[in-house]
């Protein structure tokens, strides 16, 4: 059946292969952009190229999950044109590299905004219509590096991950009594196909990032060489689209909690396997193990 869904940060990346790989399945596609007129017109055009070819339903449309304002307009257009919304996928987010101490805590905020605020005006905006509806799935694109291997130089994305991931297992449980289902969607380290790496921001204080360079010289370079020799030949980013695919398309109920896709395998899959399953047995122990499925 065919669905209704929003997705941000489908400019490029995951978000944009997932915006394509879901109209392909069928289902009526908003993807959330910020600037369709300026920054990202070129996205927003390919966008309303790729529908006409291969005649789906892709539609761009502006959102800036940095603003409240943006985020609400984005779902009313969805639910003004489409009469509901059936899918909200968390997928914007943003980068930086370098020692954890040149940041400053502006930029540190700023991350925070982007990678943990941001989902929370979309599901602001959203989710009176989901629990009106009594149905709807929450998709999260997280992170390996939440329970994974972590290397340095990249603390605050990985704490803004992190973040993101708290706060999308507690909104499992308070959404699941008005039927909302939710997924994490867990990519691992894709060096290729994305532009994480490319587009990742830098720390504000060059006076640090010299005195770390005295005893990390070259770190970042070694670290995205390794990272990059650990992904597989046939690690393909297209899976993280795939697997969302898969998920939307499930039965309602029969959604998996955490989907991992991670070709160089990290240890994320195992260390959550463990906290989930502890997750699991404590809402159990206390009598609230309804709250693991959506209500029907």
């Amino acid at each position: 059946m065919s669905k209704t869904v929003l997705i941000s940060g489908a400019s490029s990346g995951f978000g944009a292969l997932t915006a394509r790989a879901l109209a392909d399945a069928g289902h009526v596609v908003y993807a959330g952009m910020r600037d369709l007129s300026g920054r990202n017109a070129t996205a927003a055009a390919d966008a309303k190229q790729y529908a006409t070819e291969h005649q789906v339903d892709l539609r761009p449309v502006e959102l800036d999950i940095s603003s409240d304002a943006s985020a609400q307009q984005a779902v009313d257009t969805v639910i003004s044109e489409q009469g509901r919304l059936d899918v909200l996928i968390h997928n914007a987010g943003h980068m930086v590299t370098g020692p954890a101490e040149a940041f400053s805590p502006e930029q540190l905020a700023e991350l925070y905004d982007t990678n943990v605020l941001g989902t929370q005006r979309l599901n602001r905006a959203a989710l009176p219509k989901l629990r009106e509806q009594q149905d709807g799935l929450l998709l999260w694109v997280g992170s390996s590096s939440t329970r994974g291997g972590t290397p340095p130089y990249l603390a605050p994305y990985f704490a803004a991950k992190a973040g993101m991931d708290a706060l999308a297992q507690s909104y499992a449980l308070e959404v699941a009594r008005f039927g909302i289902e939710s997924t994490i969607v867990v990519p691992g380290a894709f060096t290729h196909g994305t532009n994480h790496f490319a587009h990742s921001g830098s720390p504000a204080d060059a006076d640090v990032v010299a005195a770390y360079e005295t005893k990390y010289s070259g770190l970042m370079a070694q670290v995205s060489q390794k990272l990059a020799e650990l992904e597989p030949e046939w690690a393909d980013v297209a899976e993280v689209a795939k697997a969302i695919v898969t998920v939307v398309n499930t039965e309602k109920g029969r959604r998996p909690f955490r989907v991992h896709i991670d070709p160089s395998d990290d240890g994320a899959a195992v260390v959550n396997a463990v906290a989930d399953r502890v997750r699991t047995e404590l809402l159990r122990r206390i009598g609230l193990e309804d709250l693991l499925h959506p209500a029907a």
